[in-house]
């Protein structure tokens, strides 16, 4: 009787467990500037490292989670794609140009602002189409990791549109070439 009992008891508790393992529930649709600023992000592989942007100042250093690391050349980046962009500025000399090391690159100073570019089914939904980046949403943060109130999305996705052929991403070719 305690083996019967006992067995109802494992194959009921198997069943639960099999209903709980099944499709993960739906991403919450979300819209710019609600994207947290993942606390990991700069374990994740980088997309670009110590981009180089004298016109604006900066080094740029970018990642990508594991679900972007998936996209192939030529084709769009999964849903699930996360991006962080770290904006750094760069030490001025006494003129106000920019140092440049050794090496000739630009010399980082202080961490400037964050950006977050994450992908998912409906995000974004409320954008103007004229601004639609596909699934694509932005959040602003500043150096600090606080989110930047103040940010303008609209000029993330003006800036963005017109790279639909590379699924709104900035430098995918120069990331495509460097991973052959």
């Amino acid at each position: 009787m305690q083996k019967k009992i006992l067995g109802a008891v494992v194959a009921g508790l198997i069943i639960a467990g099999c209903s709980q393992m099944s499709a993960p529930p739906p991403v919450a649709a979300l819209n710019d500037g609600q994207l947290p600023l993942p606390a990991d992000y700069r374990t994740w592989p980088t997309f670009l490292g110590a981009v180089q942007r004298d016109d604006a100042k900066q080094i740029r250093d970018i990642y990508m989670n594991a679900q972007a690391k998936k996209a192939a050349p030529g084709e769009a980046f999964p849903q699930g794609s996360t991006f962080v962009m770290e904006n750094w500025s760069v030490k001025l000399d006494g003129a106000g140009k920019p140092v440049k090391g050794a090496d000739g690159k630009l010399v980082k100073d202080k961490l400037a602002a964050v950006f977050v570019m994450g992908k998912n089914p409906g995000w974004g939904a409320d954008v103007p189409a004229a601004q639609k980046n596909g699934d694509w949403i932005y959040s602003a943060f500043k150096g600090t990791g606080e989110l930047n109130g103040e940010a303008k999305y609209d000029t993330c996705r003006t800036c963005h549109t017109p790279l639909k052929a590379k699924d709104y991403v900035f430098r995918y070719d120069e990331h495509f070439a460097a991973v052959k």
